[in-house]
């Protein structure tokens, strides 16, 4: 391990831990979710939700009537409106009154996504409980590229759903007297890693964590601050399509830093 000579690690992991946080409270971000249902080609009307909705031609249709109170892009929805998100984007958003009906596509299906202010789980959340932040945990990696981006396909905590990210290299590290390496997603210059380690299902989410690397320096080198290994937002919802970490970045060591698992009584509420 590492140790980082910054002065005030402690209060720039304060700083950060509570702007996660403060994102995390978004009253239409994913804590907010209290739906996740899928679209199928045939017109129905859906659980708590105004108008009809179907799939045809990889395209969203939505019938409405004016008293049913459904905007999109600021125009309320009178007759027939057609979407076409993108395949594992975020979604287009369709309002209704307090909500956000975000239709998405994940692996050619599609879906309408219910945000809501009022949202029990966003009520409840007062934070979310981390390992302390400790300096050990401060790694420097060397980056390996790959001689070209390569797509890997990962599963998702969804079944049959699957993530394609682009991997541009891989990153080696030592703790203490174990090796390990993890493939980078992003670019050299914003480089990222979906990982588990053996705290996974024990104390911290099973599914993957997530930490940003940001960029390579000069020297090829990298720094992994897994005190800021972050939960994906599945670890908190059941309404989102998050992606499992790859079979490469599966460590055989312990992290014991960074977020823990809020359904194992990590989230303060």
């Amino acid at each position: 391990m590492t140790t980082t000579t910054a002065p005030h690690f402690e209060t720039e992991w304060a700083h950060w831990h509570s702007d996660r946080e403060e994102r995390l409270r978004d009253p239409l971000g994913f804590l907010s979710l209290t739906a996740l249902i899928w679209l199928t080609d045939q017109p129905e009307r859906l659980p708590d939700l105004p108008g009809t909705w179907w799939v045809t031609d990889n395209k969203v249709f939505i019938t409405a009537r004016p008293a049913d109170r459904l905007v999109h892009e600021g125009e309320s929805i009178a007759g027939v409106q057609i979407l076409r998100p993108a395949e594992g984007a975020p979604g287009l958003h369709v309002r209704h009154e307090g909500r956000v009906l975000e239709v998405i596509r994940r692996s050619g299906r599609y879906a309408v996504r219910v945000h809501d202010p009022a949202a029990p789980t966003l009520r409840a959340f007062t934070g979310v409980t981390s390992y302390a932040p400790d300096q050990r945990w401060v790694v420097t990696g060397r980056f390996l590229p790959f001689d070209e981006p390569r797509t890997l396909t990962t599963g998702a905590v969804v079944d049959g759903l699957e993530h394609h990210h682009t991997a541009v290299g891989t990153i080696e590290f030592t703790l203490g007297t174990v090796t390990e390496k993890l493939i980078a997603f992003g670019t050299p210059n914003d480089l990222r890693v979906l990982f588990t380690d053996a705290t996974s299902g024990v104390t911290t989410y099973p599914a993957a964590r997530s930490l940003s690397v940001g960029a390579v320096g000069d020297d090829g080198t990298v720094v992994l601050d897994f005190n800021r290994a972050a939960n994906l937002p599945c670890a908190f919802t059941d309404f989102a399509t998050c992606p499992v970490a790859p079979e490469q970045n599966r460590l055989r060591i312990a992290i014991e830093a960074g977020e823990q698992d809020p359904k194992l009584g990590g989230a303060r509420a």
